[in-house]
């Protein structure tokens, strides 16, 4: 069997269902994926220079590659309290074509993952406040985790 017939053979199956990519970050004591297509970079915690009159979650300031980057805390966000910065906490860059960049802090990065849509469960209904960020809950192997909506994540909802 040549290989033309057997790329068919395999194509004629069942359509194979298309699968996102997510960074896995952890936040407190939970696991929170972003879609990888909103980030650009993912830089250890370095100075951060505050900044006054700016919205409570915002942290401050970066320079990334001579470009001033703001950083906010998902945290504060969300109403989880302040921020625990340890060795492993990170700075996602995320890029947006509305706003440009803005880095978001967490407490890890773990891992890259694949879901598939029949994967996660898009009716997450909760009457708590920071489920308005989520819009899905994914499962990998035996994890839960919750999927940002990342325009809910970053919009400043008073502008």
């Amino acid at each position: 069997m040549d290989k033309k017939n057997e790329i068919r053979r395999k194509d004629s199956g069942v359509a194979e269902e298309e699968k996102k990519q997510y960074i896995i970050c952890r936040i407190g004591d939970e696991q929170y994926g972003l879609d990888i297509s909103y980030v650009d970079n993912i830089v250890r915690m370095q100075k951060i220079t505050r900044v006054p009159k700016v919205q409570f979650y915002y942290i401050g300031i970066i320079n990334l590659r001579g470009e001033v980057v703001p950083v906010m805390s998902i945290r504060r966000k969300m109403g989880l309290g302040e921020d625990e910065v340890t060795n492993k906490s990170r700075i996602v860059i995320l890029k947006l074509d509305e706003i440009g960049y803005v880095g978001v802090l967490v407490d890890e990065v773990k891992e890259v993952i694949a879901l598939g849509e029949s994967e996660i469960n898009r009716n997450v209904k909760s009457k708590r406040q920071d489920n308005i960020f989520i819009n899905g809950i994914g499962k990998h192997g035996d994890d839960l985790i919750s999927i940002f909506d990342i325009s809910a994540v970053v919009d400043d909802p008073k502008a």
